[in-house]
């Protein structure tokens, strides 16, 4: 999906592109891609390095455009993990300024793009709009963790009681988002670091201001994201060992189960054997042995529950 805007982070969505317009390109078909890489001048490694799933963030400065690509948070219930991370890439030229990435997102979500549209602050410049993104990335990952956060105390609840291994398997998928994120994080810090640095942005006192928001942000998501990664490491490796325990708490019930079951069985062995007995012409000799026979697993039953076997 292709929308074009008169400024950046803008209201007013225009049919055609203007001087200084913002394109915003989300999850973009082949025609659209062929599209926006004849319409911008976007060379096509470009895109398709923005389009992989599994490019890190980046700058890189031409003579006539500058790309930035950072790692945004999404939400991906169907693929196989909650939450996810996408390449997001911002491509400025004197002219125009292309945004894409290759899935829907709340970072520049397609139904409301405005990055001002609550606070009313307008975008200054390319660089203040590529700092606001960054606030927004931080943002949506804090929402994310804490949602990941929710997610893990209900599996922790289901795993106190579990013998299965489906509630690690959602623990460990849980882990993998943070993995993610971690990574991507890493990745953005390092980017911010180069902006700061960079002589092609001029880093005015609001946009200054502004960097130094979106560095402690983007830290305090990537130390929330280390902090419920080295919890749900511990967790996990503790909880591997409760459901352990639970089995072996049920293996021992049903080893003691079968032990007083043996118990009458062995008995009805030995009288049905057909032999003499002494007991075979008796008419009380059935419900004397049957009643023997309880009465030793009902000892053997008190014998256990005494050792805490059963």
């Amino acid at each position: 999906m292709i929308k074009i805007f008169r400024s950046l982070g803008g209201y007013v969505e225009l049919p055609v592109a203007e001087k200084r317009s913002w394109i915003n390109v989300n999850n973009p078909t082949p025609g659209e891609i062929v599209q926006i890489r004849d319409a911008f001048s976007i060379p096509e490694e470009l895109i398709q390095d923005i389009l992989d799933a599994d490019e890190r963030p980046r700058i890189e400065i031409d003579d006539t455009w500058t790309l930035v690509i950072l790692r945004i948070p999404v939400s991906s219930p169907n693929n196989g993990v909650p939450f996810s991370t996408v390449p997001l890439g911002i491509f400025m030229t004197e002219n125009h300024t292309v945004t894409i990435c290759s899935s829907p997102n709340e970072v520049l979500p397609n139904e409301q793009p405005s990055l001002y549209r609550d606070s009313y602050q307008q975008v200054t410049d390319v660089l203040n709009f590529i700092l606001k993104l960054f606030l927004r990335s931080s943002n949506v990952y804090l929402k994310y963790l804490k949602q990941i956060n929710q997610q893990t105390a209900i599996i922790e609840q289901d795993l106190e009681e579990s013998i299965r291994n489906e509630e690690l398997n959602r623990l460990l998928k849980m882990e993998k988002c943070l993995v993610y994120f971690i990574t991507s994080l890493k990745g953005n810090e390092l980017v911010l670091a180069k902006l700061k640095n960079s002589k092609r942005f001029d880093l005015s006192e609001l946009n200054e201001d502004l960097m130094e928001d979106a560095i402690i942000e983007n830290k305090q998501a990537l130390e929330m994201a280390q902090i419920y990664s080295d919890i749900q490491a511990g967790m996990m490796d503790a909880f591997a060992s409760v459901i352990s325990n639970n089995l072996n708490v049920v293996m021992k019930q049903l080893t003691s189960i079968s032990i007083l079951l043996m118990i009458p069985t062995l008995i009805a062995s030995l009288y049905g054997m057909n032999v003499p007995n002494t007991l075979e012409n008796h008419t009380w000799a059935f419900p004397a042995i049957l009643i023997f026979s309880l009465g030793l697993s009902f000892l053997g039953m008190l014998l256990f529950r005494r050792r805490r076997w059963f």
